[in-house]
């Protein structure tokens, strides 16, 4: 990470949310926008888990992040609200979320899925940032730029064999960005916009493709400035929109 004066920082000051900040995307995130001197939140499984995280970012001498431990599976409702009171006590508002955090057992058809596994991955990938979602938007009508972010997928945009809840799962985020764009477009300053990472070498990809050469693909790093984008004042008046992080390219969500 390379120094970048306080003035020419893009996220001077903002309070950024990254769930899934323990590894791959959600890391490489939390790591660019503590470097653009935004003050971050890792929301991982565990505390413990993230204190290297913490760690590094200290080290580096960015703002210092704090750490807000969600378990998406099985966090209820009230988790979630008392989760979202505790960030509102300690910085009261939010100017970021970035929804980072994914999950993905295999590969498998219709025909097999397995019914458990199918309410555990639709539960944490959109039923999570719902939630997450729903119980911070007073933080971030609070702000006077916020920014929402989902992390999206290529099969969330075209249905493809075998990726099952999954897909079902990241079809839900486009449309609950939808819908939530077009709730906040004219009543707040949230705008709220899908990325597509494309694809990034990650330990999901990893668990899903075993035999792939893991080389063939980008690290998650070479996707964190179009968060950066997104999260930042360079997009204001951007909202509802379906983007790509390797091209660059908006696909303007349908208005209503």
């Amino acid at each position: 990470m390379d120094y970048i004066p306080a003035d020419m920082k893009r996220l001077q000051e903002r309070v950024i949310l990254v769930t899934g900040a323990l590894e791959g995307i959600g890391r490489a995130v939390a790591f660019a926008c503590a470097a653009q001197g935004a003050t971050v939140v890792l929301s991982s499984f565990k505390e413990a888990d993230l204190e290297p995280v913490y760690d590094a970012i200290v080290a580096h001498g960015d703002p210092e992040p704090a750490i807000l431990p969600l378990d998406l599976e099985k966090a209820t409702e009230a988790d979630f609200i008392a989760a979202a009171n505790l960030l509102g006590e300690t910085f009261v508002r939010l100017d970021g979320l970035a929804h980072c955090a994914a999950f993905a057992p295999y590969l498998s058809r219709i025909d097999d899925y397995d019914s458990n596994e199918w309410e555990r991955v639709i539960r944490i990938n959109l039923t999570a940032p719902f939630l997450l979602t729903q119980a911070c938007l007073p933080l971030l009508r609070a702000s006077k730029d916020a920014a929402i972010v989902f992390t999206s997928d290529r099969v969330g945009r075209t249905g493809k064999a075998y990726w099952g809840a999954y897909a079902a799962a990241k079809f839900g985020i486009e449309g609950l960005m939808q819908v939530l764009a077009a709730e906040t477009r004219d009543s707040s300053q949230i705008r709220v916009n899908s990325l597509d990472p494309g694809l990034v070498r990650t330990a999901l990809r990893a668990t899903l493709y075993p035999g792939e050469d893991p080389g063939i693909h980008p690290a998650p790093e070479t996707v964190a400035n179009r968060y950066i984008q997104l999260l930042g004042s360079e997009s204001r008046g951007i909202t509802g929109q379906a983007c790509h992080a390797q091209d660059a390219r908006p696909t303007r969500s349908p208005e209503h």
